[in-house]
């Protein structure tokens, strides 16, 4: 690791990118790789062995490695009658097409009982763990006015921004808790969006770990950011032949499960016929957010999950267990966000609320903020506001039969008025029976 000296916490704002530039630039040779060239070599036996014939182009495009990287490679296999050139067009090696020789098909089968990924190549462990930590030990700048503009679609207390706020700029953990029906996940997505709206992220395809790969990417988590020149100038990097195309640069991350969660996905999993492993959530999450949504109805117990992250959320690292038993350790760097609506005091002991920074709680809206979050839903959905309306539903199906407010009725209900209305070709109105008719819909008495 002394490459990448000096050490990321003392680093002022030129070393830090110096630092990102030098794990970004791309290899010029196979010598230079950070991974052994038996990784690479499989990646292109398997490739001809599922296509047949391969040009350079396509090698390059899926295996993220430079042109003259992986013509080095296939110059050396076609030496070793592995490979051979059944195709050559008018510019040289660069537009070579190539095929397995015999013995080359030979190793390819041995290639697939290794293992069936094929992809862009694996970064190390190493280099990953050392990227992550340069762009996350930085912590975020978002001030009072982006946490307010992004909670500006919400009706909250006063000075809600201000316990949210310091919590992102942290990048430790939030416990979010009130009961149900009260914007908790729309308050969680609203801080996600305020991560990925911060500098977007250098992430890896795959890293090798153990001699195996571990695959990060997930289209459902990652959303590629294009690398223009604004990109390239903000990390010190020329051009894009520059880069190291293994890296992709994506929108910090935001991974949200809920009471689907289950303790397999928070660790490796292994595809036993691909013969590689697949990241946990956790691990695609470094550098964004973990939304825990409906924290304590899990399959497995709140304690066995909260025992699970202690370690992890004191030393911001994480230990993880190959199939073989050797256990790694992997960056563990990302806003952790439990949101439930069950009571705290019952789901975890206050050993393990002491590790969460900061708890918020998303309570009922008194009156006040019940009618502004009813004039704004009628806004949106083009309902007539009428006070007389708003008073009559107050009195007769809240305060009447002692309900609770909760902040998503508004929508709901005026939602069921619109339907009503539009089924009956009429103009969606605040009057009683419009109102005692969708409330009867949606209420269980």
């Amino acid at each position: 690791m002394a490459e990448y000296a000096p050490d990321i916490e003392q680093q002022t704002d030129t070393e830090h990118f110096e630092s990102i530039k030098r794990l970004l630039k791309a290899p010029e040779s196979a010598d230079a790789l950070d991974i052994p060239v038996s990784i690479v070599i499989d990646i292109i036996m398997r490739m001809l062995f599922a296509e047949g014939q391969v040009s350079l182009k396509h090698f390059t495009e899926t295996i993220r490695l430079n042109r003259s990287v992986l013509d080095s490679i296939l110059e050396k296999l076609q030496y070793e009658h592995l490979v051979e050139v059944v195709s050559a067009g008018s510019m040289g090696r660069f537009t070579y097409t190539y095929a397995l020789t015999d013995e080359g098909t030979k190793r390819a089968r041995d290639s697939l009982e290794r293992g069936a990924y094929v992809g862009p190549a694996p970064v190390s462990i190493e280099r990953y763990d050392r990227m992550i930590k340069l762009q996350t030990t930085h912590k975020m700048n978002i001030g009072p006015d982006q946490v307010q503009a992004a909670l500006s679609h919400l009706t909250l207390s006063e000075g809600f921004h201000r316990r949210i706020g310091p919590a992102v700029n942290a990048g430790t953990s939030i416990f979010l808790y009130g009961p149900p029906g009260n914007g908790k996940t729309t308050v969680a997505l609203a801080i996600a969006e305020l991560i990925a709206g911060a500098d977007p992220i250098w992430v890896p395809h795959a890293i090798t770990i153990g001699g195996y790969i571990v695959s990060i990417y997930d289209p459902h988590v990652f959303e590629t950011v294009p690398l223009d020149k604004d990109g390239l100038n903000h990390y010190r990097v020329n051009s894009q032949s520059e880069v190291d195309l293994r890296w992709g640069f994506f929108r910090r991350p935001a991974v949200i499960v809920g009471g689907e969660l289950t303790m397999e996905a928070l660790d490796l999993r292994f595809d036993p016929i691909a013969k590689y492993y697949e990241g946990p959530l956790q691990l695609k999450a470094n550098g964004g957010m973990f939304l825990i949504d409906d924290f304590g109805r899990q399959m497995m117990s709140p304690s066995e999950l909260l025992n699970r992250w202690i370690v992890p959320l004191e030393s911001n690292y994480d230990f993880l267990r190959l199939r073989t038993g050797q256990t790694l350790q992997v960056p563990f760097r990302q806003l952790i966000v439990f949101s439930t609506n069950l009571d705290p005091n019952d789901l975890v002991d206050d050993a393990f609320l002491r590790r969460i920074q900061m708890k918020v709680e998303v309570g009922t809206p008194d009156e006040r903020m019940f009618f502004q979050i009813f004039a704004n839903m009628c806004q949106q959905l083009g309902v007539p506001l009428d006070k007389d309306g708003f008073m009559y539903l107050l009195q007769h199906w809240y305060r009447e039969p002692g309900r609770t407010l909760q902040a998503v009725h508004p929508r709901d209900l005026l939602r069921i008025i619109v339907a009503m209305a539009e089924y009956e070709g009429l103009q969606p109105r605040l009057t009683p029976p419009f109102i005692d008719e969708a409330c009867r819909s949606y209420f269980v008495e």
